[in-house]
């Protein structure tokens, strides 16, 4: 692949990125409302967690996918 190619397929990934960013945004915002409290605890200890994590140069997003998937599951797992 050219590297022109290469340099609009990566913009073209970031473009796609950012407007699902916005869907993710938009999505939640629509479910916060009716949330029940305990499932707001729930869903802000997980992305206060995802973003502390993303926020850590040092870990790669394999890691962080790894690692929030394993705690997620626990989480999944004591539900009732």
């Amino acid at each position: 692949m050219s590297s022109r190619a290469t340099h609009l397929l990566d913009k073209n990934f970031d473009r796609q990125i950012g407007t699902t960013h916005r869907r993710l945004v938009k999505a939640m915002d629509g479910r916060v409302g009716a949330m029940g409290l305990e499932i707001k605890e729930h869903y802000f200890a997980m992305l206060s967690t995802l973003v502390a994590k993303l926020e850590d140069p040092a870990k790669s997003l394999r890691e962080i996918a790894q690692e929030m998937i394993a705690e997620a599951a626990s989480v999944i797992f004591l539900e009732p």
